[in-house]
């Protein structure tokens, strides 16, 4: 294994050098000013547009130029072994076809296809691959396939049945089939496939192609069927530059500065993942054409007022074209106020345009009357569809039978405004009742609120509602039963019974998603505002379950609406809260952050017995992060060499979120995404048993090397120790 990457990496190297040399020569070379005479401009169906060229002497220099030659009796454009399917200007991409990288097991068919191994290389030509449009797919059943690039190895995993997905027509998330981004500017591809992760009876694949070209089908993991219906080639989007110079440099020497129409602009641009430049040429704004050639071939005016929709309709002008713009000239007598033609007042006496004036602010009265009724009668009307959904009139006889008369046996906890018991349905169902711990109206009004909120909410991750009995003396709420009490109760009431790592990272990142998408994907968003270790429940799989919406609020929509009166939970309570009153989002990504502290620590927020300086945990923590001494304050069930990378991120996420002010902390979306990717690096076998197979892989110097790329698959830093993602 060592040998051949040994050779490879020398092969890259020499590229690497013979790509800087070609560029620099070609730098040398004067630019024509457009494509010459008798020059063809299409080759088949495919245009050809200038600074591209079939033949040296039409494109701009050699790394334009286009062959077209004929296959099967028909003309087809080709850039080195790759054909061309189409060429923009406007945008500076390419369409390519490329072949694809297979290994087949057994004989699958009369071709007897065995394995072919790709190698793509853009070296010495002004192409890259596109970071925005392409995708690299890995498909099979318990397939490995990675690519390596000059600076990066990137690949996954894809399973062949996923627990929580079964393989599906149209669906690349791990299950037949899985994707990883591509890093910016990347002008080399070699595929490879690891013979001890792949054992799928049928084909593997790994290409590089146009993402939204691709469609999976689960007959691709057991045949031949991905590499029939593309035809062995799939559609590859390039982007190209002109010059290996930025913009700056470029127009220094006029002899070889490409952007040549009088109504063009010069565009900087990345190349080859390094800090040199490149550039490429656009039109400006309001005019169309190609900015690669002079005279009246090359950035054209647009003529905005020749448009299908009349740009002046709205204003009741008449539109006059400018020069890369327009203008709305209105009619004689009348002129142009807040984007509309009006008719000229100077001349009118008071008392014409009194009467106007007054019919329109009693014509907005009476609208905004009108509506305002309107939305009151469509609330109510809401309110009446959710009382019906969720009202049981005659469900009290039943709970209290459920309950057991709501013996203080069957209790299994206090929430915000009321006590929870245990209650067993006639249908054998197990629910847990919350029943108001008093009957003033603003307690109601908590429990009517909880109910509303939770009506909107649909989330495997959030309890659920059964029902409710409001309208009667003492309010009760019926939500599903969750066996294993509070994260709270896990944490500090398990007699110190093993918690694993594993175990509270999928707590951690289960509650994370539930208040990422209360934040982010509830219609209007909601705050928790109590996010507690005893407001989230734990099921028989150990499954998080954000629960008692007491506390919560609809997003405020202007500054009236914010809460005034401080509540919560000390110890969890964020300090900007305190100041000003005014619940956010980030108020519950502190207390989130709390929560993370307990997991790590296995230690409660307060501990008012305990010395001055750790009767607070947060700032027990943040101080202890400070003096680097982590150590210090984690728990001894989780802390040892092999989790530390993973407590170090998660700390460091939760020192993110106990920020004193609210914009520093990170929102829960990316919380939560964050917790995602240390739990998949967790989960990652082949990191654990093939580290010293990557560093043979690899080699010394790419694990020396400081450039990391975290596309949120691979880093090339830690790619031996991590090894590569699975599907996502």
């Amino acid at each position: 294994m060592k040998s051949p990457w040994l050779v490879h990496s020398i092969f890259l190297l020499q590229l690497c050098l013979l790509a800087i040399w070609d560029w620099e020569l070609a730098t040398a070379d004067e630019l024509p000013a457009q494509r010459s005479a008798g020059c063809q401009s299409k080759c088949g169906n495919v245009d050809i547009p200038y600074p591209f060229g079939i033949g040296d002497q039409c494109a701009i220099h050699h790394g334009f130029d286009i062959n077209c030659k004929a296959v099967d009796g028909t003309e087809r454009p080709f850039k080195g072994p790759f054909e061309v399917t189409k060429i923009s200007v406007a945008d500076a991409k390419a369409w390519m076809k490329m072949n694809i990288s297979w290994r087949c097991y057994g004989q699958t068919d009369t071709r007897n296809m065995r394995e072919y191994m790709l190698m793509q290389n853009f070296i010495n030509t002004p192409f890259r691959f596109s970071e925005t449009d392409n995708k690299i797919f890995v498909l099979g059943c318990y397939t490995t396939g990675y690519m390596t690039t000059l600076s990066y190895v990137l690949g996954c995993f894809s399973t062949c049945y996923s627990e929580r997905e079964p393989p599906r027509n149209g669906s690349c998330s791990g299950a037949g089939c899985c994707k990883v981004d591509l890093p910016k500017d990347q002008v080399y591809f070699k595929a490879f496939f690891n013979e001890y992760y792949n054992t799928t009876v049928g084909c593997s694949y790994i290409v590089v192609m146009e993402e939204k070209k691709f469609s999976y089908k689960t007959t691709y993991a057991h045949s031949t069927t991905f590499w029939d219906d593309y035809k062995g080639q799939v559609p590859v989007v390039m982007n190209w530059t002109i010059r290996p110079y930025s913009c700056k440099d470029a127009k220094k020497n006029t002899n070889s500065y490409a952007c040549v129409s009088n109504n063009s602009v010069c565009v900087d641009d990345g190349i080859d993942g390094s800090h040199s430049q490149a550039y490429r040429c656009k039109c400006l704004d309001g005019y169309d054409g190609n900015p690669y050639v002079k005279g009246d071939d090359g950035c054209k005016d647009i003529n905005e007022c020749e448009r299908i929709a009349d740009p002046c309709w709205a204003s009741g002008g008449t539109c006059q074209n400018r020069p890369g713009s327009f203008e709305c000239l209105c009619p004689q007598g009348e002129q142009m106020v807040n984007g509309t033609c009006k008719e000229n007042q100077k001349s009118k006496s008071s008392s014409s345009w009194m009467i106007p004036v007054i019919v329109a602010s009693v014509g907005g009265v009476v609208l905004v009357i009108v509506m305002a009724c309107a939305y009151l009668i469509r609330e109510r009307r809401s309110l009446q569809l959710i009382k019906q959904r969720y009202f049981r009139q005659h469900g009290e006889t039943e709970l209290q039978e459920a309950t057991d008369m709501f013996n203080d046996k069957r209790v299994l906890g206090h929430g915000g405004h009321g006590t929870v018991y245990k209650g067993l349905l006639k249908d054998n169902t197990e629910v847990a009742v919350k029943r108001c711990m008093t009957i003033d109206e603003q307690h109601k009004k908590e429990f009517g609120k909880e109910m509303l909120i939770l009506s909107q909410i649909n989330h495997k991750n959030i309890v659920k509602l059964f029902g409710c009995c409001l309208e009667v003396e003492v309010p009760m709420l019926v939500y599903e039963f969750i066996p294993h009490g509070t994260l709270f109760q896990l944490i500090h009431g398990n007699h110190g019974r093993q918690i694993s790592l594993a175990t509270r990272m999928q707590i951690a990142h289960q509650s994370a998603e539930a208040l990422a998408y209360l934040h982010s994907c509830a219609s209007p968003p909601i705050l928790h505002g109590d996010v507690k270790s005893s407001n989230i429940l734990i099921d028989s799989d150990y499954a998080a379950k954000v629960s008692d919406f007491g506390a919560s609020i609809l997003a405020p929509t202007d500054e009236s609406q914010f809460v005034t009166l401080v509540q919560g939970t000390c110890g969890y309570l964020d300090p900007e809260y305190m100041q000003t009153c005014q619940l956010t989002d980030k108020s519950d990504v502190y207390s989130f952050g709390v929560v993370l502290l307990e997991l790590l620590t296995r230690k409660k927020p307060l501990n008012l017995e305990g010395p001055e300086h750790e009767k607070s945990l947060a700032l027990r923590f943040i101080s202890v992060a400070k003096e680097g001494k982590l150590e210090e304050i984690l728990d001894d069930q989780i802390m040892n060499d092999e989790n530390m990378d993973v407590l170090e991120e998660v700390a460091d996420l939760a020192k993110q979120c106990l920020e004193m002010s609210g914009e520093n902390r990170p929102s829960m979306k990316e919380v939560s995404e964050r917790l995602d990717r240390s739990r998949k690096v967790m989960s990652q076998p082949w990191a654990q048993q093939n580290i010293e197979e990557m560093e043979s892989l690899l080699g010394e110097s790419s694990m020396a090397s400081s450039e990391v790329l975290n596309t949120g698959n691979l880093s090339i830093e830690k790619a031996a120790a991590k090894g590569l993602e699975w599907g996502r």
